[in-house]
């Protein structure tokens, strides 16, 4: 057996986690074309490198195909319930930091808080007879903090594709999605509540608590978590 390290497949995410492990003394390189998902370790024995999506990357740390795993903190909270009983976070990276944000149409100017969107739902619920639809990829993250701000009176409607287009085209009233500078919320005339995030989201470092080792694997994680100073 041997540690495997899973780590986004492709673009700056993928990169930039090069670099990171690079700096460390331990060197991660893609091998065969860019459709080929295979990569190398060198600098650290017993530890593969396994590429996959960073959607995946939780799935896999979760079930224990791997034994460590490089994703964002929103994937694995919004995808594993009760995430911290099965991966352990080790590092925070720093970088892909982005924010999961609630936002509605520039035009709501009386709209800035969690209490405003509550009042807003009540009134647009009253109006139309049906709940006010919010676009997310992130359902589980979303709904717990409407709940806890206490907002009532709305539906999550699932959006895979451009979350910030659902407005403007009229499949949604309001959104939560990831954003980083906020330039695409603004061209779709859109704001952010003035609240806390949902969530501040990383490149993050996690251990899958249901990987099995051997002695060896032990041996070869401990000496490659002493490189990595995690």
């Amino acid at each position: 057996m041997t540690i495997k390290l899973g780590v986004p497949s492709k673009g700056r995410l993928m990169e930039k986690t090069f670099d990171w492990f690079g700096a460390r003394g331990v060197k991660l390189s893609r091998t065969g074309s860019d459709r080929e998902y295979a990569g190398a370790v060198e600098g650290v024995e017993g530890v593969s490198l396994v590429l996959l999506s960073a959607g995946e990357i939780p799935r896999e740390l979760a079930a224990g195909r791997i034994h460590l795993g490089v994703t964002g903190t929103d994937l694995i909270r919004e995808k594993l319930v009760q995430w911290d009983q099965k991966v352990e976070q080790l590092a925070e990276l720093g970088f892909g930091q982005a924010d999961l944000i609630v936002a509605v149409p520039a035009a709501w100017v009386d709209v800035d808080s969690l209490d405003d969107l509550d009042g807003a739902a009540a009134a647009f619920r009253a109006r139309h007879g049906f709940r006010m639809r919010i676009a997310t990829k992130y359902h589980r993250l979303v709904r717990d903090y409407l709940r806890m701000g206490g907002v009532a009176d709305y539906q999550l409607v699932d959006s895979q594709g451009a979350t910030e287009g659902t407005v403007k085209n009229l499949t949604a009233e309001a959104i939560a999605d990831i954003t980083s500078t906020g330039e695409t919320l603004r061209a779709n005339h859109l704001k952010v509540l003035a609240e806390e995030p949902v969530l501040r989201s990383q490149a993050t470092l996690f251990r899958s608590r249901a990987a099995k080792m051997n002695d060896a694997d032990r041996e070869a994680l401990r000496t490659l978590c002493e490189m990595l100073r995690v």
